[in-house]
């Protein structure tokens, strides 16, 4: 699959491996005015605004009505709409019934489509590989060159496949899934790589859940994660407000069909997982690959022999105030947050924004506190100075908010 989208993309090749790729959609938030302003300068203007969307996430206070928290930021999300205003860019801003996460917008949209490639200036833009697109984020400076030229230089990737088999136990989701594939192959595993997840596990998911595993791809190192687009793909796309519509529809459907990867298809490395071997999973140490089931216990570095991986592993439980040998399920926690809010369980529902996700704006943990989090990343400082996070699904966030401890989401709903 991956090959067919690549093939299909090179304008030219380069030296040392490189290959100018088409860009089919550029994704833009308030973190790209620098670009436009460079752009201005230089006397260009962006080359295909029709290909080209804004929204505001990065930035934006989730509580409603509340202000900028400074001028510079305020700024930021002001200067987005005066650049793509001009450059005649569709930008879903402040106000905008249609703003959210980049990320989501793409795919509520109909913008993120099967076979096409995607960039955007934010690492996790491997969220958008789930509709069997090649999408990965890239730099400021990227961003600006794909604004004037609508291509990039990108070096070939090697391909790793990654198949899951099986159903998923009871209380066990999407996010187990990628924790637990980083925790096998590490957050250096995918170094190099495009990933294609494959498998009946796949196959079986959602495309919320499908998003939620390529999301975390950059986690593993990889430079996109891929699934492959079904049945499932179509009818989430059908009927959203920038697919195909028409001939045009049946047409693109016609091609959609043929990406999946090919029977005799070879990769670069494949890694296998087994469904029912995964458990509710969740992290104790300040990388996302520091991952083990909740009925794990904390884990003793003395007992690694590789000295640079003991180390890590020490420097990770003196920053999260963890034992070795301490059961996970006795962690207490101080906050927890969750990306997906239920107002039915009596959540506040907020604005879309980044918000504790980045740790932006303010919407932070105190130092020292221990966050339940359904977020992607749990380095240090992430959520706020000295901010002790917990990756974890948000069933398994949802059942820490209610015990106040890390708990086995299992024992609640059994």
């Amino acid at each position: 699959m991956f090959e067919k989208i690549w093939s299909r993309h090179g304008v030219a090749e380069g030296p040392g491996g490189h290959v100018l790729l088409y860009i089919d959609r550029h994704l833009l938030h308030e973190g790209s005015t620098s670009a436009f302003g460079r752009l201005a300068k230089s006397g260009r203007a962006v080359r295909r605004p029709d290909l080209t969307f804004a929204t505001a996430d990065h930035y934006v206070l989730t509580s409603p009505g509340s202000p900028a928290p400074d001028t510079e930021v305020r700024s930021m999300v002001e200067s987005l709409g005066q650049h793509t205003g001009q450059q005649g860019i569709v930008y879903f801003g402040v106000g905008d019934a249609r703003r959210g996460i980049v990320h989501i917008i793409g795919p509520e949209q109909g913008l993120t489509l099967p076979g096409i490639t995607l960039v955007c200036g934010d690492s996790h833009t491997a969220t958008h590989g789930a509709f069997g697109a090649l999408a990965f984020g890239i730099g400021s400076t990227e961003v600006e060159h794909v604004m004037a030229t609508q291509t990039l230089w990108q070096k070939k990737p090697k391909v790793l496949r990654i198949t899951v088999e099986g159903r998923l136990p009871d209380g066990v989701n999407a996010k187990d899934v990628i924790l637990a594939i980083i925790a096998k192959i590490g957050a250096g595993g995918g170094v190099g790589h495009a990933v294609e997840y494959a498998g009946s596990t796949i196959r079986a998911m959602s495309m919320d859940e499908r998003m939620t595993v390529c999301n975390m791809s950059i986690e593993a190192g990889a430079r996109a994660g891929m699934v492959a687009p079904d049945e499932t793909t179509f009818a989430y796309l059908q009927g959203r407000p920038f697919a195909p519509r028409g001939d045009a529809w049946g047409k693109a459907l016609a091609y959609w069909e043929t990406l999946p990867s090919d029977a005799d298809a070879k990769f670069d490395r494949e890694v296998e997982l087994s469904a029912n071997e995964i458990e509710p999973t969740v992290t104790w140490g300040t990388s996302p690959q520091d991952a083990l089931p909740i009925t794990g216990r904390v884990p003793d570095p003395a007992a690694v022999g590789d000295d640079a991986r003991r180390e890590s592993m020490e420097r990770a439980l003196a920053y999260m105030g963890l034992r070795p040998g301490t059961p996970l399920s006795e962690v207490s926690v101080d906050r927890v947050f969750i990306g997906s809010v239920f107002v039915e369980a009596g959540f506040e529902w907020r604005e879309a924004g980044c918000s504790m996700c980045v740790g932006m704006n303010g919407e932070t943990a105190r130092e020292g506190e221990r966050v339940a989090s359904t977020s992607n990343r749990n380095f240090e400082g992430r959520q706020g100075k000295g901010a002790r996070t917990h990756l974890m699904s948000p069933a398994m966030a949802a059942a820490a908010a209610v015990t106040g401890r890390l708990t086995d989401v299992r024992r609640l709903v059994s």
